[in-house]
C-alpha cells in the first residue's frame, strides 16, 4: 500500500473541501482552508486519532468500510473513490445502485435548449430529468422507465426503431446488473421484463452488444402526426447517466412542428 500517496490524497481532498460542501456551518473565517481532521473524523464516524494516522501514513491498512466512510465524509466523486481504494490496496465495493439524482449543471443544460427535447436516464433507464419540450412531445415523464415502455407496451414494441433500441436497452441493462448487483429496484425491473416479454428474454440470452449512437425515429404524435426525429445520446459518466437529445432536421416539417410545440403555452 503506497501510504505516502494515500496520506497525501486524503490531505489534499480534506483541505480542498469547504465546510458548506460537507453540510457543516461555516461560522467565522478559518485560518486554513478546508475541513479540520476532527470534522472529517466525525463525519466518517471514527476516532480523530485513527483518521490522523491515515493522513500521516501510519497504522494498518484501512478496511473497505473505513474507506467508504472516509470517501463519503470527503464527498469524493466516483473516480476519486475508485482512486482511494486503489491507493489503499483494496477493491472498490459495488455502488448501492444507479444514481437517480441529476447534477445541477445537467439540469441547467436542459433549460438552455428550449428548441430541443431532452431527457436524462439513469443506468436502469428510469427517466430522472427532462425539459418542458420533452414532456410536451413524449407525454408525462414522471415515473417513466424507457426499458419498461419499450418491452411492456405496444407503442414501444411497434416503434420504427424498436429492434435497434431493444438491443441497446439490453446491452445497457446487462452492464448495470454487473455494476449494481445489490440494487433491489434494478433486480425487480429485470424480473418484470423477463416475466413480461419473450423478446426481452431472447435478447438477454443472446447477449447483444450495441452502443446508442445516432438513431432516427418516426413516431406518430396525437396532435402533430407523423414526425421524423433524430435521437443522439450524451453520456454523463460520473453518474452513469445518459442525456437523450431529440431534434429534427433543419427546415423540415418536423422542425416547424417542434417550434410550434415549444412555443405553445403549457
Amino acid at each position: 500500500m503506497p501510504r505516502t500517496e494515500l496520506a497525501r490524497f486524503l490531505r489534499d481532498r480534506r483541505e480542498g473541501l469547504r465546510p458548506a460542501d460537507a453540510g457543516l456551518p461555516t461560522g467565522r473565517r478559518r485560518r486554513t482552508p478546508g475541513l479540520r481532521r476532527e470534522e472529517v473524523a466525525e463525519l466518517a464516524g471514527m476516532s480523530v486519532d485513527y483518521y490522523a494516522r491515515l493522513e500521516q501514513g501510519r497504522g494498518p491498512r484501512p478496511s473497505a468500510g473505513v474507506l467508504e466512510a472516509v470517501g463519503g465524509a470527503l464527498r469524493l466523486e466516483p473516480a476519486e473513490r475508485i482512486h482511494l481504494f486503489r491507493l489503499a490496496g483494496s477493491a472498490p465495493q459495488a455502488p448501492p445502485g444507479p444514481t437517480r439524482s441529476v447534477r445541477p449543471h445537467v439540469v441547467g443544460l436542459l433549460g438552455r435548449m428550449p428548441g430541443t427535447a431532452a431527457v436524462v436516464t439513469a443506468a436502469n433507464y428510469d427517466v430522472v430529468g427532462w425539459n418542458p419540450l420533452a414532456a410536451a412531445l413524449l407525454g408525462p415523464q414522471e415515473g417513466c422507465n424507457l426499458a419498461r415502455r419499450r418491452f411492456l407496451t405496444e407503442a414501444g414494441a411497434t416503434a420504427a426503431s424498436a429492434p435497434e433500441f431493444a438491443e441497446i436497452v439490453v446491452t445497457r441493462l446487462r452492464g448495470a446488473a454487473v455494476r449494481y448487483p445489490h440494487d433491489a429496484a434494478l433486480s425487480a425491473l429485470l424480473s418484470e421484463l423477463h416475466d413480461g416479454s419473450e423478446e426481452f428474454r431472447e435478447l438477454w440470452q443472446r447477449n447483444p452488444v450495441r452502443l446508442p449512437g445516432h438513431q432516427v425515429k418516426t413516431p406518430e404524435h396525437p396532435e402533430l402526426g407523423r414526425l421524423r426525429l433524430n435521437c443522439d445520446v450524451l453520456a454523463v459518466p460520473e453518474d452513469d447517466q445518459q442525456v437523450v437529445f431529440i431534434t429534427a432536421d433543419p427546415g423540415s416539417a418536423t422542425e416547424r412542428a417542434l417550434r410550434h410545440l415549444a412555443a405553445a403555452p403549457r
